[in-house]
C-alpha cells in the first residue's frame, strides 16, 4: 500500500497533535512532520517532501496563504489543503490564488478530513462541505484566476507587512528574514504607499481586511512598537 505523506502546518501544538493522532490511525497516511509557522512549513516541505500539507490558514510570522505561494512556487507537484476556522470566500478565493488545491473547515469530522486528503492527493480540488460552493466550486475557481492574493503588493512585501501588523520593529524583521535594514525599510515605503496608510493602524486594518493577520495579533514580549 502506498501511504500518502502528510506535513501539517498548525500553530497550536494541541490543534496539530489531535490532528495527528486522528491521521496515525489511517494505514495509507504518514504524517512526516509538523510545523508551529508558516516559515517553518516552508523549510520542512522542501526537507521532507510531503504529498499533501493540511495547512493553517493563520499563522504567525508567514501566514498559510503566503506560505502556500511559496511552496508552490518551489514546489509545484506538493499540493496543499487549507485548514481554516473559516469560510468566507474572500478567504477561499485567496487560498486559491496561492496555489492551493482544497479548503476545508477545522469543524469538519474526521471522514471529510481524510477524503479532503485523498481527494488533492489525486489532483482533484476539494472545498469543505460547510462551504456549500456549487458547481464544484466552478465560480470559486474563476474568481481565483483573476489574480494573486492582494496582487499590488510583492510576496516579499506581504511577509514584512504580516510582521509590521504583528508589531515587529524594523531591525527585528530584518534579523528575521535575514535581509538588511535598509531593505526593510524600503518594504515598508513600499507598502505605505501602496495601500494608502499613513501609520501602523492603518497597515494593522489593512492585513485584517486582505485576512494576512487574524484578529489583533498576540502581544509580544520582543516586539516593539512601528
Amino acid at each position: 500500500m502506498v501511504s500518502i505523506r502528510v506535513l501539517i502546518a498548525e500553530d497550536h501544538g494541541v490543534v496539530r497533535e489531535a490532528i495527528t493522532a486522528l491521521l496515525d490511525r489511517y494505514p495509507d497516511i504518514d504524517v512526516v512532520g509538523g510545523a508551529d509557522d508558516g516559515r517553518k512549513a516552508v523549510e520542512l516541505s522542501a526537507r521532507l517532501r510531503p504529498d499533501v500539507i493540511l495547512m493553517d490558514v493563520a499563522m504567525p510570522g508567514l501566514n498559510g496563504v503566503d506560505a502556500t505561494a511559496q511552496i508552490r512556487r518551489l514546489q509545484p507537484t506538493v499540493k496543499v489543503l487549507m485548514l481554516s476556522g473559516y469560510g468566507d470566500e474572500e478567504r477561499v478565493v485567496e487560498a486559491m490564488q496561492a496555489g492551493a488545491s482544497g479548503y476545508i473547515i477545522k469543524r469538519s469530522d474526521s471522514d471529510e478530513l481524510l477524503i479532503a486528503i485523498k481527494s488533492v492527493y489525486r489532483g482533484n480540488t476539494y472545498f469543505s462541505s460547510e462551504l456549500a460552493v456549487d458547481g464544484g466550486g466552478k465560480a470559486l475557481m474563476t474568481r481565483a484566476r483573476g489574480g494573486g492574493p492582494s496582487e499590488s503588493l510583492t510576496p516579499r512585501e506581504r511577509e514584512v507587512l504580516q510582521l509590521v501588523a504583528e508589531g515587529y520593529s524594523s531591525q527585528q524583521i530584518a534579523d528575521r528574514l535575514v535581509i538588511s535594514l535598509k531593505t526593510v525599510e524600503v518594504h515598508r515605503s513600499n507598502i505605505m504607499s501602496k495601500i494608502k496608510a499613513k501609520n501602523r493602524t492603518d497597515v494593522v486594518r489593512y492585513a485584517l481586511r486582505a485576512g494576512i493577520v487574524e484578529l489583533e495579533p498576540p502581544a509580544r514580549a520582543d516586539a516593539a512598537p512601528a
